[in-house]
């Protein structure tokens, strides 16, 4: 059955007929809604996010691992924008015949991982849904007004920075990622940071995001983008569907933050970082352009790249 939008169509549809207040500040289309509801030099930050059986996760994942992702989804949109997550909320939906201590398990990964970066869970809502385990989690969040990052802001000349590994994260790493919570509120603190965005849906569709918030373009290397080990792995075995390089732009939930920052700030930043972060890499992998559309450097020359990331109700 052919499919009439996609997510991002769909969502393009839907958007731009949403209400708005006095207190909106940025809305729908970034990592996380932020509010000004009046708090002296703060921001609120507000995000939600779902996991879902057979989508996020299958039958092998350990319940703790379900509840771990499903709150550090939310987590790492709040770290997009350099924020500082404060509670959140918990809708849970289960089949008829669920197992009482399997859905406990599922809240102790949850909670281990709420505990960890200070998240008060404060309730939620309970209710059946046939066939399969859905977890929705919406997070509040604060930010000092001045070091807020959104997705628009990149500049032409703006090295462009990705920290981590790239591709293969279905290997397991999409169960137990770690938000960069600590890392992009260090970013916002020492460097004026133009841009970030989490990668969710993979480096080429969500740089193109960054790209479109900013009206810009950019131009990666091929040499220096960072692929994972198992993205190499699962290459060498034909289980990437393509090579390690496609899997590092595409594959998705890699929970990685993208950014960018002024070219004659990047050495700076790069240095600062490994003293501050020595078990995190950073890697520069291209620049801002003027130009629109997203470009890729490799042995063949300079080309447009037409790969994108995943994407919810795409056409097979």
């Amino acid at each position: 059955m052919k499919l009439p939008v996609n997510e991002f169509e769909l969502i393009a549809r839907l958007t731009p007929g949403l209400p708005r207040n006095a207190t909106v500040i940025t809305g729908a289309g970034d990592d996380c809604a932020v509010l000004d509801l009046g708090l002296p030099e703060r921001w609120v930050l507000f995000k939600t996010d779902a996991v879902v059986e057979g989508v996020h996760f299958d039958a092998t994942a350990r319940p703790e691992q379900i509840g771990h992702k499903a709150l550090a989804r939310p987590l790492s949109d709040i770290a997009a924008m350099a924020g500082e997550p404060s509670s959140a909320l918990v809708t849970l939906a289960l089949p008829v015949r669920f197992d009482v201590a399997f859905v406990e398990k599922v809240y102790a990964g949850l909670n281990t991982l709420a505990a960890r970066h200070g998240v008060a869970v404060v309730g939620g809502e309970t209710t059946a849904n046939p066939e399969r385990l859905l977890l929705s989690v919406a997070v509040l969040g604060f930010v000092a007004r001045d070091r807020a990052v959104r997705r628009a802001g990149a500049q032409p000349g703006d090295a462009l920075f990705v920290t981590g590994e790239l591709g293969g994260s279905r290997a397991g790493r999409h169960l137990d990622f770690e938000p960069r919570l600590a890392e992009a509120r260090w970013l916002a603190e020492h460097f004026p940071i133009h841009a970030m965005i989490d990668l969710s849906d993979g480096l080429a569709g969500d740089l193109r995001h960054l790209l479109a918030a900013g009206g810009v373009g950019a131009e990666l290397r091929a040499e220096s983008i960072p692929i994972s080990r198992a993205a190499r792995q699962l290459a060498r075995a034909g289980h990437a569907g393509g090579s390690a390089l496609h899997a590092a732009l595409s594959d998705g939930e890699d929970f990685e933050l993208l950014f960018c920052v002024a070219a004659q700030d990047a050495v700076r930043l790069r240095d600062a970082w490994h003293e501050r972060f020595p078990s995190v890499r950073l890697t520069c992998i291209g620049r801002i352009t003027a130009e629109p559309g997203l470009r890729l450097r490799d042995r063949r020359g300079l080309h447009y790249l037409t790969l994108h990331g995943y994407v919810h109700f795409a056409q097979s």
